[in-house]
């Protein structure tokens, strides 16, 4: 009877079945999350969404010009820039006519990448391009790259998990932090953390060890040309490089940079063309009302350091004895507050030099968010976190602690929490506090 059984199997090449069998699970988690992505954002997907710059800016490249014109598609977060006095425009202004439509010009600061992405769709379909419904389908990457960097972890014998496990990783990442709601949105901050998280997954997989420097050095500069944050996640690839033999180190570091150099200077290209400065994002001309701030402390300043560690740390939801029962501040909640689990990354069983690499790099990345003028302000939750997210879970999966009942218990409130921000962002306004100024963060009076 096994005999016969055995017959009727039919034996195909390992070489036919093996790539088949790996390629399913990445394959159904992006299906899998794409779909539940797109089913949150429901109607969202049927229309532009509100604030759609990336459509804007590839349409802009097809006709040829890198600036939008003499006026801005919008009032929200549109850079002007003086073309005579190399400066912002004229606060309050979003549109000009006669001699000034020469003078001032309408740019999409934030950095190209996704606009190179979506560029196809809007060749086709110009401004009523669906980008939402374009997002929510890219975003199941980020998820099913994870799972592979995991699997990776556990086939090569370094993180001691079992499929299972790396499946509740992915699951924690995908609906169980605040990735779930930014996947939803479409909007072009959202869209730009969509584009780059998968980029980050990328640049982990090929990382440990330095064993793919050209494809972990491309892989970061794209993540790079969505949030420049993300750059300095490039302490972790030296770091592992550091640990292969002195023979190899430099060649590792060598081809990491070479690609990673060139998307760099494509980005300082771009800023060339359209500000003079090779260093100039644009973000400096934003016509939005705190530019003031920007003009005294700039960018980036320790002046910002104590409103963002509030929000990070303690950003809490505001209790209320009467319908709707709850409110959260624009700001949003603190991450521990969105996913608990988090916290077992504080706490390795087990230290490596992974680990620390890994944290090196969180901390070097988390310094420069926690040191810009913004706390990502409109959100649900710490947003700018999703620039080193997957380095935390890892950290996690290596840490050599089990996956008990808290940690379950804690996953399970992460999803709920999550889920309701995905699902009433945007939309049930009564849960969201509606002040204009970025003042409020506790709950007033």
């Amino acid at each position: 009877m096994v005999k016969l059984r055995h017959t009727l199997v039919p034996e195909y090449p390992a070489a036919v079945t093996r790539p088949g069998r790996r390629w399913a699970l990445p394959l159904a988690i992006f299906a899998l999350c794409s779909g539940v992505y797109c089913a949150t954002a429901a109607d969202r997907l049927v229309r532009p969404s509100p604030n759609n710059h990336y459509v804007h800016l590839a349409r802009a490249w097809l006709h040829g010009r890198l600036d939008l014109g003499p006026a801005a598609p919008g009032t929200n977060d549109w850079a002007c820039f003086d073309t005579l006095d190399r400066g912002p425009c004229p606060r309050g202004r979003y549109a000009f006519s006669g001699e000034d439509a020469e003078r001032y010009r309408w740019y999409v600061s934030f950095p190209p990448l996704p606009a190179v992405l979506i560029l196809p769709l809007v060749a086709v379909f110009g401004l009523a391009t669906w980008d939402a419904l374009f997002w929510a389908v890219f975003a199941g990457l980020a998820p099913a790259l994870l799972f592979v960097v995991l699997r990776f972890l556990r086939e090569e014998g370094r993180s001691g998990r079992s499929e299972r496990d790396d499946l509740l990783v992915t699951a924690l990442y995908a609906f169980g932090t605040v990735y779930y709601f930014v996947a939803v949105q479409g909007t072009v901050w959202f869209a730009a953390h969509v584009a780059a998280s998968a980029f980050v997954c990328l640049y982990l997989l090929a990382s440990f060890d330095g064993r793919r420097p050209i494809l972990a050095g491309a892989a970061l500069g794209l993540a790079f040309l969505c949030r420049p944050a993300t750059l300095l996640l490039a302490v972790f690839f030296a770091v592992e490089a550091w640990r292969a033999g002195r023979a190899v180190r430099w060649q590792k570091l060598l081809w990491f940079s070479a690609p990673l150099g060139v998307l760099i200077l494509a980005a300082m290209g771009h800023n060339v063309a359209r500000f003079g400065d090779p260093f100039e994002l644009g973000h400096r001309f934003l016509q939005v009302r705190w530019r003031a701030r920007i003009e005294t402390w700039g960018l980036f300043s320790a002046h910002y350091l104590p409103r963002n560690l509030t929000v990070f740390f303690l950003s809490l939801p505001w209790w209320l004895a009467e319908s709707p029962f709850v409110r959260i501040s624009r700001h949003g909640l603190a991450l521990w507050l969105t996913t608990p689990n988090l916290l077992w990354s504080l706490f390795p069983k087990k230290l490596s030099s992974t680990i620390g690499a890994l944290w090196a790099a969180v901390l070097a990345t988390a310094a420069c968010t926690l040191l810009y003028q913004n706390t990502g302000w409109v959100q649900f939750g710490y947003r700018f976190s999703l620039d080193y997210l997957p380095l935390l879970l890892v950290v996690i999966t290596l840490s050599g602690r089990r996956f008990g009942r808290a940690f379950w218990v804690c996953a399970a409130f992460s999803v709920l929490v999550n889920t309701f921000g995905a699902v009433t962002f945007d939309r049930f306004h009564q849960f969201y506090d509606t002040d204009p100024t970025q003042r409020v963060i506790f709950r007033p009076g």
